[in-house]
């Protein structure tokens, strides 16, 4: 029989019933995941509208939630389960808040790998990713993810590329994409062209050893450079993302005011087009350097066979520091090519150079070098005995030996100067000296006269130039999107024709014999290469490359607004309404891949007319990296920690709240299965406490008892710091330690409860809260304790609990009190103390009577509720 003890709580009589048996309570005795969780997802699988975000005149304020799809490799790791953990947490916060949440997930389901894992098992690439697809979906809804399943997007699916290739048509029409020859990105490893952006090292982005090779190819682009000042300005107003990512989308993007100026090859016919930031250091320039891949290079070399020998070793120092990932530090290299340029500023002959630190696909892949005024032209000057020439002096400066006359010296011969006075890189507080016309002219301002003057002489132009390269999108690979182009020899031999969007989507055939030579597997089926001509409607054929896999990624988000649209991408109405997304959750590593092109895709949608928004996202979270045997967790290391293994021995729960818990977001956590073991623990405390006084927590009554207002003032400071983390910097290990703080008090006055030392309206406050601060972290956990304690409805579409700002406020106050700067004694005051009550506490303590007896107080420093600092002799 349970045992059932009469006590007087707050003036009331409660019954408090103790169940000795798990039989009699309906509860495990001890805290089992293995039977909660499976209990709370299938009622949740079975709710099909439990996630889904209600309508768009609910009257409520909207919430777009979002973390980066997968790529569907088939498991979910460790690393997965902490960044969606972060986005599942602000989710279920912000339905307890009361807002309207959009919270989806999908796939980022082209690809290489499928192929790879094609070849390896011989699996079809789409039975491959729709397995794993399977496979991960159950991982998710197993460890409680809140999503809505019914606007999931598979980016392999015909109803999804097919917009892609809508989208294609569409950039096609207003000259966005275009198709040129160029010289692209080719990964030997990959069988395919990477974007610039996919080049990290001078290697593959997805094989860190493999070295990308150039090689020229006609392939597809993408105008993002259309976009780049507007890419660049954007980039002030997402105060919402990091920095970090600001930055490097900034130093990606690259703008460069300057101009573009033409050296006349002497005696000859060719020009060099040289672009430069510094046009007003011309008259310094002492010679011309190409790239060994520059055409004049080239052409200097068909005249002489020892030039070429030379060029061909600059070349090959070039791959070499490229494969050492060394191209910014290489040991600069050069030759003299016997030819020479003409200034078009001074009539002036300048020797032509080639070398080995120019390269021929940034800027015109040609320099004009100005030692004097360049600390890379100067370390080559010095090293092959060029001459200087200062033309740059300090506003108000003086001529003498150490700034230069104006004459041509040798960097090795000239005595007078002086190698830590040179390079000279002031620009604005420095004017011209030994320049035309333009002596004594501030620099910027002569930098716009001389661009001008360049123009109108029509030997040069006013520009800027960015690192920025158009996208190139084009694959020779199987597992992607069709372009939806074909080309007809009788009708348009030399440009290719767009596809009718009434033939949309263009389908990927599926039984492929895939290989990685020879180009696209797709130019070995004739059933899909054959095509009519939309023109003329004789025969033509189908485009073979596929797209690159980020196309697919820089819109999908949109379609999570209206997944099930056959007759549009999205409607705009309902992407007007969720956009900008509030919150995007997901890697720094794609700042300048995935970031930077759903910037692009987002305005070029815009000036179609699809959605208002300048921007995808208004704020940006970047995750850390979580770390296993001092290595970042992946596949390739061997460090992969399955969450099913941590499911099987901790549940999903203390899982992911692990992954919260054991450093904040943004920085790196380092994995230890011991915290998992720590978190089921602290769980278990929590469902021994709830369940044992859920008796309690059910009764009514609101007298207050004595001890009430103590374990009040915890629990509210509890909740207003859970509460500012959500909406701060998102330190939610902070926040489960403040929950934990809560729960060692409510252990702590334990024996008091079992007393009835406290009111059922406070043991009800207390456990009701604290259940609600749990569930954003621990759902299935929190679904449970609250079904215990009686709640009604759901427990993550429960108000989230309120602060109570005056309970929380403390009674007293303790400061720190330092003599000279050194702690002597803490006191306590009342919490509300002036300046004059704070400072008579201090010098009335013991200690501090002790510490300055016989020593003259100078001053007394008091810092509001911080401290007491008393400077005496």
């Amino acid at each position: 029989m349970p045992e059932t003890r009469m006590s007087e709580i707050g003036g009331e009589t409660a019954n408090i019933v103790e169940s000795s048996t798990a039989a009699e309570s309906n509860q495990p005795q001890r805290y089992s995941p293995a039977e909660i969780e499976p209990k709370w997802q299938a009622v949740w699988d079975a709710d099909k509208t439990l996630y889904a975000a209600d309508a768009h005149d609910s009257g409520k304020p909207k919430y777009y939630c979002l973390e980066m799809l997968p790529y569907p490799s088939g498991a979910l790791h460790i690393g997965h389960v902490r960044n969606y953990a972060i986005g599942d947490a602000l989710a279920r916060h912000m339905w307890m808040r009361g807002y309207n949440v959009l919270h989806p997930m999908g796939w980022d389901a082209f690809g290489l790998p499928a192929e790879n894992a094609a070849l390896k098992n011989g699996v079809p690439p789409r039975e491959w990713t729709l397995s794993n697809i399977a496979a991960m979906r159950k991982q998710m809804q197993r460890m409680g993810y809140g999503y809505d399943w019914s606007t999931e997007v598979t980016t392999c699916l015909p109803d999804y590329y097919r917009w892609n290739q809508w989208f294609f048509l569409k950039m096609f029409e207003k000259g966005l994409a275009y198709r040129k020859k160029s010289k692209v990105n080719w990964c030997p490893e990959c069988c395919t062209v990477l974007a610039n952006e996919q080049v990290i090292g001078g290697r593959c982005w997805r094989h860190e050893d493999t070295v990308v090779e150039l090689r020229d190819l006609t392939q597809w682009f993408l105008r993002i450079t259309k976009y780049a000042d507007e890419l660049l300005d954007g980039l002030d107003k997402l105060e919402g993302w990091p920095e970090k990512v600001r930055t490097m989308q900034r130093n990606w993007i690259g703008r460069s005011e300057g101009a573009h100026v033409d050296f006349a090859v002497a005696d000859g016919d060719a020009k060099i087009t040289v672009f430069t930031t510094r046009v007003d250091t011309i008259f310094g320039a002492t010679s011309v350097q190409l790239a060994p891949e520059h055409a004049v290079s080239k052409a200097f070399a068909l005249e002489d066979d020892a030039l070429r020998v030379q060029i061909e070793e600059l070349l090959e120092q070039q791959k070499v520091a490229r494969e050492s990932d060394a191209l910014g530090a290489i040991e600069k290299h050069g030759v003299f090519t016997g030819r020479f340029a003409v200034n078009p500023f001074n009539g002036e002959r300048v020797p032509i150079w080639v070398a080995n630190y120019i390269l021929a696909d940034y800027g015109t892949g040609a320099i004009m070098s100005v030692p004097a005024h360049d600390e890379r032209d100067f370390e080559f000057a010095q090293k092959y005995g060029l001459p200087l020439r200062r033309v740059i002096a300090p506003a108000g400066g003086r001529k003498d030996q150490n700034q230069n006359t104006g004459i041509l010296r040798s960097a090795q011969d000239d005595d007078s100067i002086v190698v830590g006075e040179l390079p000279y890189l002031a620009e604005d507080e420095a004017v011209l000296i030994d320049s035309g016309e333009w002596t004594g002219e501030n620099c910027l301002e002569a930098q716009e006269k001389m661009a001008a003057f360049a123009k109108a002489k029509g030997f040069g132009t006013p520009t800027v130039t960015y690192r920025l390269k158009d996208w190139g999108v084009s694959r020779q690979r199987y597992w992607g999107t069709p372009i939806p182009m074909v080309y007809c020899d009788k009708c348009s031999p030399e440009e290719p024709l767009p596809v009718a969007e009434s033939e949309l989507p263009i389908l990927l055939p599926e039984q492929v014999d895939i290989t990685q030579t020879n180009g696209s597997p797709l130019g070995r089926i004739p059933e899909f290469v054959n095509a009519k001509c939309p023109k003329c409607g004789g025969a033509a054929r189908r485009e073979t490359d596929t797209m690159d896999t980020f196309v697919d990624s820089s819109w999908y988000f949109y379609r999570y607004a209206d997944a099930k649209n056959s007759n549009a991408p999205f409607d705009t109405d309902k992407a007007n309404y969720w956009f900008p997304i509030d919150q995007y959750i997901g890697g720094v590593e794609h700042a300048i891949l995935h970031l930077i092109y759903s910037r692009f895709w987002t305005k070029v949608m815009r000036d179609l007319g699809l959605v208002k928004n300048d921007e995808p996202a208004a704020r940006l979270f970047t995750q850390g990296m979580v770390i296993k045997d001092g290595a970042k967790m992946s596949k390739s290391k061997g460090n992969v920690v399955s969450p099913d293994d941590m499911i099987s021995r901790y549940g999903a729960d203390a899982t992911r709240m692990y992954a919260l818990f054991a450093a904040p977001p943004d920085r790196d956590l380092e994995w230890q299965e011991e915290g998992v073991a720590g978190i089921s623990r602290f769980l278990s405390k929590v469902y021994r406490l709830t369940t044992k006084f859920s008796s309690v927590a059910r009764a009514k009554g609101s007298n207050a008892a004595p001890k009430d207002q103590a374990l009040l003032r915890r629990l509210h400071q509890t909740i207003a710091k859970v509460t500012h983390d959500f909406d701060g910097r998102w330190h939610f290990n902070t926040s489960i330690s403040s929950i934990m703080i809560l729960v060692n008090e409510i252990t702590a006055n334990e024996a008091a409860m079992d007393a009835g030392e406290f009111s059922p309206g406070a043991v009800a406050e207390v456990f009701r809260s604290l259940i609600l601060l749990l569930a954003p972290f621990a759902p299935f956990f929190a679904a449970e304790m609250w079904e215990e304690l009686g709640g009604e409805g759901v427990v993550f579409r429960t108000q989230w609990p309120l602060v109570n700002e005056e309970l929380a406020r403390e009674d007293e106050a303790e400061i720190p009190v330092q003599v000279n700067g050194k702690l002597v004694t803490v006191v306590k005051v009342p919490a509300d103390s002036d300046e004059a009550a704070v400072k008579a506490a201090a010098l009335a303590d013991p200690k501090v009577i002790a510490r300055i007896e016989g020593k003259t107080i100078v001053k007394v420093i008091v810092v509001p509720g911080k401290l007491v600092n008393l400077v005496v002799k």
